[in-house]
């Protein structure tokens, strides 16, 4: 030791402010926490012994964190349970959140004086116990490398970063706040839960900022999620840098912006996002700045409204309220924190400078401090104790270190862990010993032994147990149960965990459809066809089934429209009875309108088989009812228009024919007129009426009626294979929906029902076809008009079912097809019958064969000469006659 005194050179001195009490204490226990936020500037004269920079800025909170240590040290040292005889001293240091100040704290600490001397213990005072701190990550790294070359405890209060999990760097670290692993992964998860995919991230320059989201980023990106912007926040103040990200996040698109960093590194930041007035951001917060009151400052709620995080776990601390008010001010960290509380000075001579020899009415220079401020007559942080979370940690870190010396002295010789099996002794102890005890704390109070039942070999029943007498563990009347895995209840199964022993399982949830009724099942249980689990997955519960039933306002609502429909038409039947010999019944094939009228009948009534539960014979009934009553009714209409078709293309011949023979005879009459002939008079006889349009159409009713017939016949010998082969039959459709059974029918032969029904468009189509071409026939009526925009109504609601079936399940897709057929049935009645019901109903005086025939527009014309006069009308040129009168 003598040559260590002869060789040693101060290199540095250290300026370290902090509380100490070491005096007749048999053990002491280190602390280090951020009391101030940054150093201080210093000059950087080299012409004396450095001296390291002093602090500046200082935290209210983080002072509330050391004085919750001095609280837990003294609380400890007036128990007579927890280290009765020993008096637990302290060294408490402020890293000013520094790694420097916070190696200049670790070193003065294991040196034991105020000069550090790397690798001595110079101090002959009562040994060290451990360390609690040092505050941040980066500064919990940097001492935990020192102190693990000396295998020294150190317990940490807020040091979350990842990094510090191994074991091999940092052998003695130890700490009372969940990793950061957690936490990145918690933020991960909150935004994967809203659908967020583009974000911006920021973080502290340092271990802890780096190492939270790194693991932050690998997550989310893995999942596909796009990170807009990653900055980093300066740990020394930099205006330059600041401005650079705040302009990078007005510039970003992305609204969402996850911070991993103390409240001292942000809150330059913080200010400066107000002052350029930013909003419409949602931050995500790590813990580190969640709940500061650093942060909620007035008029933040623009920029930090909505703010998301997670907090520590928070903690009451009975009686650490009393101890914050009841602090003594005349001490040099103590009376730094009353001078910043109070707005004043507790030196009396520079309040009196300070004042310019301005006396208060008591006398004493303005400004002075009386010691005796009250300190909860100002709304601080320092004395809220509502939300006590990492000030919860430091408290725990004390008292684990307490409880393992607590175990470390009453160790009983001979049954120490140590070397054969010795025990450390509390006055005089190497660190690693004690670091033994604190990773096995296990903190015990006093036993006592109590006859619980008996033993007896020579009966059957040879043990006998009085539950009521046992008092559990940790006062608690129940067994406790010592189990690798709790038991899988009911609704889910055990998933077995590779590489453990069968006792360590998860708890799977069984899937929809699946149930598990009993405790520790293997495996769930698929339900029943009809049935479905229920929401707890322990029963299997019958399925609702649905259709669309009659007595449902849905298919009453149909049923009304249905049977409103037929009567309509039945009273269009009897109107046509009743004026079966006029005109207008009697164009175009009676016959044809009453099977038109039938086939409407039939569609009308055929809708309303679809409702109720599917039966053989309903599913049979409504597809070929339907398919044969729209093939009798389509046939009947393209019946009806080929005979109008063929009267349109016979006008438009005639038309066609007038005008070539008006041109010839208007050339003959000049030519006369010219050469001074006799007027010539030109008439013609065929079979045409006035019209041009033949008196007998090319198509008879009995053409029409075969047409119809014949169409029709080929749709029912289709529908009769149909149902001979493979009909359609009720069917339960159970994939539809999972909690339903859908009863419909299935259409049996997929082919055949393309056919007829493709069969019923190709009618549809003729039909329209026919009645477009003779849309422009002449007459008073219109039915061309009629049919067209009767099949264009039809074409219309067909088409717009397709995607409206498609798009619907179960019952639906009843009601769907329903209202298609109803609504084109509708629509050809309307259009078709409408007209001519109007008629016979309100303009019988219409009801006329002149007025029903087809006719000719008027195409008169004279023509003049000197000698000569020529008359012509519509006539056919190949059936003329001419006749000359010689005037006298």
């Amino acid at each position: 030791m003598h040559w260590a005194e002869a060789t040693c050179n101060l290199k540095a001195k250290f300026n370290l402010s902090g509380y100490k009490n070491v005096e007749k204490k048999k053990v002491v226990i280190g602390g280090m926490f951020p009391i101030h936020m940054r150093i201080a500037s210093s000059d950087s004269n080299t012409s004396r012994v450095p001296v390291s920079s002093g602090c500046e800025g200082f935290n209210f909170r983080t002072f509330r964190w050391t004085q919750t240590m001095l609280f837990a040290i003294n609380e400890i040292n007036l128990r007579p349970d927890l280290l009765p005889d020993t008096d637990l001293g302290y060294v408490i240091y402020d890293s000013c959140f520094t790694i420097s100040k916070a190696v200049e704290g670790t070193l003065t600490y294991l040196t034991g004086q105020d000069e550090a001397v790397p690798n001595y213990r110079c101090g002959s005072g009562p040994p060290l116990g451990a360390l609690v701190g040092a505050g941040g990550s980066d500064l919990s790294i940097a001492t935990a490398r020192i102190m693990g070359l000396y295998h020294f405890p150190q317990i940490s209060y807020c040091s979350t970063c990842s990094a510090l999990n191994s074991k091999f760097q940092f052998p003695t670290f130890l700490r009372t706040t969940p990793n950061d692993m957690y936490q990145s992964t918690a933020m991960a998860q909150l935004v994967l839960h809203f659908g967020w995919t583009w974000v911006g991230t920021i973080a502290a320059d340092d271990d802890y900022g780096k190492y939270g989201i790194k693991d932050f980023k690998e997550q989310v990106e893995e999942a596909g999620v796009c990170i807009s912007f990653s900055e980093t926040l300066p740990k020394v103040h930099s205006p330059e840098v600041i401005q650079r990200i705040v302009e990078t996040v007005i510039e970003s698109t992305a609204k969402i912006i996850v911070v991993f960093s103390s409240d001292v590194d942000l809150s330059p930041l913080i200010g400066e996002l107000l002052r350029h007035n930013v909003t419409n951001r949602t931050w995500i917060a790590s813990e580190a700045w969640v709940t500061s009151a650093l942060i909620n400052q007035p008029g933040v709620d623009s920029l930090l409204g909505g703010t998301l995080g997670f907090a520590v776990k928070r903690a009451d601390i009975p009686g650490l309220q009393r101890h914050l008010l009841d602090i003594d001010p005349y001490d040099p960290l103590t009376e730094e924190f009353w001078e910043t509380y109070f707005q004043c000075t507790l030196n009396y001579s520079r309040a009196l400078s300070q004042a310019n020899s301005t006396m208060s009415k008591t006398g004493t220079p303005d400004g002075l401090c009386s010691g005796t401020e009250p300190l909860d007559k100002i709304k601080n942080t320092y004395w809220d104790v509502s939300q006590l979370r990492i000030t919860y940690n430091v408290y725990k870190a004390v008292y684990a270190v307490a409880h393992a010396l607590h175990n470390l002295e009453h160790c009983e010789e001979g049954h120490g862990p140590f070397t054969g099996k010795t025990c450390a002794n509390i006055s005089d102890f190497e660190p690693w010993q004690l670091m033994y005890y604190m990773k096995n704390v296990n903190s015990d109070g006093e036993l006592s032994y109590v006859t619980v039942g008996y033993y007896n070999v020579s009966e059957s029943s040879n043990i006998t147990i009085s539950s009521d007498s046992i008092i559990w563990n940790n006062q608690d009347l129940m067994p406790p149960r010592s189990v690798c895995s709790e038991n899988c209840q009911p609704g889910t199964r055990k998933g077995i965990r590779q590489g453990e022993p069968v006792c360590c399982f998860d708890c799977i949830p069984c899937a929809d459809g699946e149930i598990s009724n009993l405790t520790n099942a293997r495996e769930c249980v698929l339900c029943h066809e009809d049935y479905w689990s229920n929401d707890a997955h322990d029963e299997c519960v019958p399925k609702i089934i649905e259709f669309l039933a009659f007595g449902e306002p849905l298919g009453i609502t149909l049923i009304v429209i249905s049977a409103f429909g037929a009567l309509v038409t039945i009273a269009v039947v009897v109107v046509f009875i009743l004026n079966v010999n006029t005109p207008l019944v009697k164009a175009n094939d009676p016959i044809l309108s009453f099977s038109l009228l039938f086939s409407l009948v039939v569609t009308f009534l055929c809708s309303i088989v679809f409702l109720g539960e599917p039966q053989h014979w309903s599913c049979m009934t409504s597809q070929v009812a339907l398919a044969l009553g729209f093939a009798l009714c389509l046939s009947s209409i393209m019946g009806k228009a080929a005979v109008l078709m063929l009267r349109a293309l016979a006008l438009k011949a005639s038309r066609a024919r007038a005008k070539a023979a008006a041109r010839a005879a208007k050339a003959a009459a000049e030519a006369a007129a010219n050469s001074g002939s006799p007027d010539v008079i030109m008439s013609s006889t065929n079979n045409m009426d006035v019209s041009g349009v033949p008196e007998k159409d090319k198509l008879t009713c009995g053409h029409q009626r075969a047409m119809a017939t014949v169409a029709t016949l080929l749709q029912a010998i289709a529908c009769t294979v149909w149902l001979l082969t493979l009909p359609p039959h009720p069917i339960k459709n159970t994939s539809a929906q999972n909690i339903k059974i859908i009863l419909e029918c299935h259409e049996g032969n997929v082919v055949f029902i393309c056919c007829i029904f493709a069969y019923d468009i190709f009618l549809a189509l003729l039909a329209f076809i026919f009645a477009f071409i003779a849309r422009k026939l002449e007459d008073h009526f219109s039915e061309g008009k009629c049919v067209t925009f009767g099949m264009l109504v039809f074409f219309i609601v067909w088409i717009s079912f397709v995607p409206a079936y498609l798009s619907t399940r179960g019952k639906f897709m009843v009601a769907v097809q329903i209202f298609a057929i109803l609504a084109s049935s509708f629509g050809l009645l309307t259009c078709i019958f409408l007209p001519k019901c109007y008629i016979l109903l309100v303009k019988p005086e219409r009801n006329t064969e002149e007025l029903i025939r087809a006719r000719s527009k008027p195409r008169d014309s004279t023509l003049t000469g000197t000698s000569a006069s020529l008359g012509t009308a519509a006539t056919d040129i190949n059936s003329t006659t001419a006749s000359t009168a010689i005037d006298d």
